[in-house]
């Protein structure tokens, strides 16, 4: 296999390298290169920046306001918004929701639902797991019951992403009780305003806020919310999840994991001499960067298969699982390449520049800001998107027939 990037493929990924550079304020891409998560501020505007060239959703359909890229121009132009330090947009919105509501919701959703993702106008929250239902989605409990022209929604969300800065939320909930698990789920929009939401937050370990528990008390959500067909939700969770497993592979964030890696050990000593002269450290690196190039194969390989395929499932579900050991993996080289400066903690005030705004902050260079912190975070890549021992079993029922 060719992996040299035709010329015209390597022209569109010089002009796109380029527009991002000149495009992305310096602000907002230094601390892009920290590691923490982005501030709501800072996703807003760079959105916004990408939406006005019509590049928000390069992955949606064109009459949806996305592009008519090849999968693998879409590829590389996440890549270089990775390796710029481009905050991670809105994922919940711009890959998990945003193609539900264009494949499966109504023309009144779509008109009202996408053009606001695109701009960043409203931020989204996803409503899957809880605190008993989370890799075993289908036995879910939070219900939905029909009043009128509303569903009333009872119960619990938990591990939900930016739920404390999510204007909307997609929730799957139970309106039939008495069908089979699967059968009985339908796909939710909820406003996050509405009467009767709460939402506590989840410190993880690194004192990072990113994950909540959401509260849902007799919250009356409009009919006209559903997508699709009612008891239909799981059939849309199974392609969003697809989305999702594949997006999980994360590989132009890990690329630019690997990059700042062999930057830190061009410059940590060793023994008198750079780090990355030692034979048994370069080999490591070489390692992960052949592990990440035949990751990066398989993802383009998932992008060019059809809908329908019948491997698509269990080819996603081994790109979580590889993408996310890998992510986890080379976080742990950068704090050891680091030495003692991987010590240091750098506290994550939702993204802000810790260097600038808050003082004093660890005895340790402007290059080890965030990595313990990340580091610490990257626990959670086995276990979101399905766990890893999920994964394992849908690849071993659909691959070898176990």
């Amino acid at each position: 296999m060719n992996f040299d990037l035709d010329p015209a493929d390597a022209a569109f990924q010089a002009e796109m390298r380029a527009f991002i550079r000149q495009a992305l304020p310096a602000d907002i891409a230094r601390r892009g290169r920290q590691g923490f998560h982005a501030t709501h501020d800072d996703v807003q505007t760079w959105m916004r920046i990408l939406n006005a060239r019509g590049l928000a959703a390069v992955h949606w359909p064109r009459q949806y306001g996305g592009t008519d890229w090849s999968p693998l121009r879409r590829h590389l132009f996440q890549v270089e918004l990775r390796a710029a330090g481009a905050p991670v947009p809105d994922q919940a919105a711009l890959e998990l929701v945003g193609p539900v509501i264009y494949t499966f919701g109504d023309e009144v959703q779509k008109a009202r639902y996408l053009p606001a993702i695109l701009n960043a106008d409203t931020f989204w929250c996803q409503g899957f797991s809880e605190p008993n239902s989370g890799s075993d989605l289908a036995s879910l409990k939070t219900s939905a019951v029909r009043d009128g022209d509303h569903y009333l929604v009872n119960g619990q969300k938990t591990w939900t992403s930016e739920a404390h800065k999510a204007d909307m939320m997609f929730a799957l909930v139970r309106t039939d009780g008495e069908a089979r698990p699967q059968a009985g789920i339908s796909f939710l929009l909820i406003d996050m305003k509405s009467p009767g939401v709460s939402v506590r937050p989840i410190y993880t370990i690194n004192e990072g806020l990113s994950v909540n528990e959401v509260f849902l008390d007799n919250v009356r959500v409009p009919a006209e919310n559903l997508v699709g067909d009612e008891n239909r939700g799981w059939g849309y969770a199974k392609f969003l999840l697809t989305n999702e497993r594949t997006m999980s592979a994360e590989t132009p964030h890990t690329a630019f994991d690997l990059e700042q890696v062999k930057q830190i050990a061009a410059v940590e000593m060793r023994g008198g001499r750079p780090l990355i002269e030692d034979p048994l450290f370069a080999a490591r690196l070489a390692r992960f960067e052949i592990e990440l190039r035949a990751l990066e194969t398989a993802v383009l390989r998932v992008l060019h298969m059809g809908d329908n395929d019948p491997a698509l499932n269990a080819t996603a579900s081994v790109l979580k699982l590889r993408g996310s050991e890998l992510r986890q993996r080379i976080a742990d080289l950068a704090v050891e390449a680091l030495g003692d400066h991987g010590l240091a903690v750098f506290p994550d005030v939702e993204g802000q520049d810790n260097m600038d705004v808050l003082a004093p902050v660890p005895p340790a260079p402007d290059y080890a800001a965030g990595w313990l912190s990340r580091m610490m975070f990257r626990r959670a890549t086995t276990i979101y998107g399905g766990a890893n021992e999920i994964q394992r079993t849908i690849i071993a029922k659909s691959v070898l027939g176990l």
